[in-house]
């Protein structure tokens, strides 16, 4: 795939955006007006990192030339083409993600909820290092996160955990993590030294507002309880816990990890929001995929995404069909190697049928 082959698909689109903001109907509508300019603003950029990545392109033919002809030692060559390259390698990643971010939701903070499947106490433990990797990243990406609900087991797993993570870009990145991950390893507890075999759900959701979703009131029934598990000498000595059903949808939410009631309930409230806002993106998705063939950013819950293969120190997607033996370091919140492989299978597939 060669990237520049979509330059001038882009200098096309600003040329046609550029021509509807000089629209005397559209100068009037200030929203529309606002997303054209924010597009416009997207794609100028974009084809800022075309014109960055042709003139690395030139850069590395000169030093070449300067090579042959002698005027720089083999040293000095080695050195400044590693340089270039590394330079020209950022730019093509970065292209990439300007041509797959067509999704408006991609800037946005994300809730990811984390659930123990399949296996017991070894799907609890599965789950919690998952949670570990994902705040591990975040860390990675200077990003802040916050853990909005946590239901530990006595081993030290989870049940389940719903994460908030605030950053640029952070759906962008992480809503190929939607899935069923699948662990497989011999368990601390098996004695006769037999692989098992267990698994735990993402769910990988962009933060909405209160303008993607309203909440009514009246929908809503709101119970409160007194919190349980690991927090301090304040844990079950108030009714602080909420829990809110969504009667429309049957949706229950809880957050019991603030001392204040009001904390838990706006946490939960977010939670809820975050849920409504994802049955409606599931219909807008369900009509794009009518559209055009990628679904790689839309993996259902009960879609086996990846497996990690503890004795063969391998880490398998199965989407891309992706195999890495860096186990630890995935683990470890190094996501970028499998990220950025998605976000490229992703461009393929979205630019078969390009509609910039």
């Amino acid at each position: 795939m060669n990237i520049l082959d979509f330059k001038e698909e882009v200098k096309k689109k600003i040329k046609e955006l550029e021509k509807q903001l000089s629209d005397p109907d559209i100068t009037n509508d200030v929203e529309k007006l606002k997303k054209l300019g924010q597009e416009h603003s997207k794609l100028s950029e974009l084809n800022a990192l075309f014109e960055s990545y042709e003139q690395s392109l030139e850069d590395i033919k000169a030093l070449k030339e300067m090579y042959e002809n002698n005027e720089v030692s083999e040293e000095e060559y080695q050195s400044m083409l590693q340089d270039l390259e590394e330079k020209q390698e950022k730019t093509r990643k970065k292209i990439i993600e300007g041509l797959v971010s067509q999704d408006e939701y991609d800037e946005r903070n994300i809730i990811m909820e984390i659930r123990a499947g399949t296996g017991g106490d070894e799907a609890s433990l599965f789950a919690s290092e998952l949670m570990r990797m994902y705040l591990r990243y975040a860390e990675r990406k200077n990003w802040k996160y916050e853990v909005l609900d946590l239901n530990e087991n006595e081993l030290g797993g989870i049940k389940t955990a719903i994460l908030k993570i605030k950053g640029q870009g952070a759906y962008r990145r992480l809503k190929y993590e939607s899935g069923v991950h699948r662990v497989q390893r011999v368990p601390q507890t098996e004695s006769s030294g037999r692989i098992h075999t267990s698994t735990a759900t993402v769910a990988v959701l962009p933060e909405a507002t209160d303008i993607d979703i309203q909440i009514n009131e009246n929908d809503l029934r709101i119970d409160t309880y007194r919190a349980s598990g690991a927090g301090g000498q304040y844990v079950n000595k108030t009714d602080s816990a909420v829990r809110i059903t969504h009667l429309p949808t049957g949706i229950v939410v809880t957050c019991q990890n603030e001392r204040s009631q009001h904390q838990n309930k706006e946490k939960a409230l977010n939670i809820l929001r975050a849920k409504l806002f994802e049955i409606k993106l599931e219909e807008q998705q369900s009509q794009l995929i009518q559209e055009r063939k990628s679904q790689i950013g839309t993996a259902q819950r009960s879609e086996k995404i990846r497996t990690y293969n503890f004795p063969q120190n391998r880490v398998t997607d199965h989407r891309i069909h992706y195999t890495t033996h860096r186990i630890n370091e995935i683990l470890d919140g190094d996501l970028d190697e499998i990220i950025d492989k998605l976000l490229e299978k992703d461009l393929k597939e979205k630019l078969e049928s390009l509609t910039l």
